[in-house]
């Protein structure tokens, strides 16, 4: 076969992809499926559209670290075959043989059965993409010759040596940085997502600075003759606190970026685009910590939450949270739905002082600006409710934010997002909230095995099933009836706050 004949068949949007991955892969190198993958989603056409509606952000971080780790070769001629495949499903769907970047994707799959499986563990599969008659009869076909100056060519080496010495000192300082920040996540915090968020910037600045010829930057260096070398700050050598060695290296990872985006940009700008947007998905990181190391204070030791409601309290909203407070609460919110604006303000500030007085934290629910007026120490926000960031915006940067969470998907992306801590659940069915649905204790599994920012079970939960959700992995729940309709709430409140601190 001509080798100009599957060019001839490639839609604009694959052109681009393949245009990318030139760009990406060092000479003479076959395609790893990494870089095939990431041009597809980074394209923004049909094959990105599908990818995103069917794997989120965070999952194909992970699944091309994965694909990194575990293929290290994807074998001889992997372009040819991803093609073959292509061709192949664009035939039989009646697309007048062009290949669409959609086919590119399922070429993919097909071409790589280990990734196939773990997406079709999650409902995502050729036939999704394709349809079932594509996955079938796909697989048996001889190889598409690859046209010759798609075996890549990668950017060539900026022509001043100072500036490959320059980047080459940025990369070194960026990937220390990193490495630093990574296991401080791993071994201190024990963090498994923020773990993977680190990785997955790793990975992917590993293979940026490929695309800018990085191997090549080392015949440049010249380490005796760096007058930086020989100059230092006494603050350098001394890192009084683990909070100023994270910070420090944060900061060497963002400027190191900076300067290998700013040189980027004279060499290969789609490079160069790329660090930018490592550098705005680092700067999340870095908030993430800041929150994590923040909260770890003021949450550290805070066990049992209670959700106050003027209805639920029988007994009086003041009885209630001045003896749970007096009986072991740690965290005390103001949940009301629907008590007009002038009233809820007035029971704000008095639930705020009977807080403070005992030293505990006092959170409004749903309203950031009821929040901020009364000088609360947070507020707490649905599925529904404003974004984090918004609610920051109006709360300010000291306020905690927590977020209700219903999955481990919308944990994540709460997370991510900036929360401070979260609501888990429902665990058990509730007489202060109707759901159709329970998240149940696989939920509270989940959490104790990802989430290590401070959560709180929630949902139905009292004195009788709370060993179920310890047992689950809980170590900090929230209640409203539990203690809010109790004859003794003060009793109430030290038999949930016994129980979990094992007093």
């Amino acid at each position: 076969m001509p080798p100009s004949e599957p060019l001839a068949e490639l839609s604009q949007g694959a052109r681009r992809v393949l245009e990318a991955v030139r760009e990406m892969v060092i000479p003479d190198c076959e395609v790893h499926p990494s870089v095939l993958l990431r041009a597809v989603r980074d394209d923004g056409s049909r094959g990105a559209e599908i990818l995103e509606a069917h794997v989120s952000p965070a999952d194909f971080e992970r699944d091309l670290a994965w694909l990194i780790d575990t293929h290290e070769s994807a074998g001889d001629d992997y372009l040819g075959r991803v093609l073959t495949e292509a061709r192949v499903a664009a035939r039989m769907l009646g697309r007048q043989q062009e290949i669409g970047t959609e086919h590119l994707l399922a070429g993919v799959m097909l071409s790589t059965p280990e990734l196939a499986r773990r997406w079709e563990g999650r409902g995502f599969s050729v036939e999704r993409v394709l349809g079932s008659r594509v996955a079938r009869e796909s697989g048996s076909h001889a190889a598409i010759d690859v046209e010759p100056d798609l075996h890549l060519v990668v950017a060539p080496v900026a022509e001043s040596g100072a500036a490959a010495r320059i980047m080459d000192a940025a990369a070194n300082r960026c990937r220390e940085g990193l490495r630093v920040v990574e296991d401080f996540a791993r071994f201190t915090l024990d963090d498994p997502l923020l773990t993977e968020s680190l990785k997955g910037i790793r990975h992917e600045l590993a293979e940026t600075l490929t695309m800018l010829g990085a191997d090549d930057w080392i015949r440049f260096r010249d380490t005796p003759g760096d007058v930086g070398t020989s100059i230092s700050t006494a603050s350098e050598r001394v890192r009084p606190s683990l909070d100023s060695l994270v910070q420090a290296n944060c900061k060497r990872v963002e400027e190191s970026l900076r300067t290998l985006e700013e040189f980027g940009k004279l060499q290969h700008p789609r490079a160069a685009a790329r660090i930018e947007s490592l550098r705005y998905r680092f700067y999340t990181v870095e908030q993430n910590l800041a929150a994590r190391r923040a909260v770890g204070d003021r949450l550290g030791d805070a066990r049992l939450y209670l959700l106050l409601t003027d209805r639920l309290c029988p007994n009086g909203v003041g009885p209630v949270a001045q003896g749970s407070l007096a009986g072991g609460v740690d965290v005390i919110q103001l949940r009301e739905k629907d008590m007009n604006d002038q009233r809820r303000l007035t029971l704000a500030k008095a639930v705020r002082e009977w807080a403070r007085s005992a030293g505990k934290l006092f959170i409004v629910n749903d309203r950031p600006d009821l929040a901020a007026l009364v000088d609360a120490d947070g507020v707490h926000l649905g599925q529904d409710d404003l974004p984090v960031a918004a609610a920051r915006r109006i709360v300010g940067s000291k306020a905690l934010i927590g977020v209700s969470t219903h999955s481990i998907e919308q944990a994540r992306r709460a997370i991510g997002e900036g929360a401070d801590y979260l609501g888990v659940g429902p665990v058990f069915a509730s007489t202060t909230k109707e759901f159709s649905d329970f998240a149940g204790l696989e939920f509270v599994r989940q959490a104790a095995s990802e989430v290590r920012l401070p959560w709180f079970a929630i949902g139905g939960i009292s004195t009788g099933n709370l060993p179920q959700v310890q047992e689950a992995g809980a170590t900090r729940v929230a209640v409203s009836s539990a203690i809010c309709g109790a004859e003794n709430p003060q009793g109430a409140a030290r038999a949930l706050a016994g129980a979990l601190t094992g007093r």
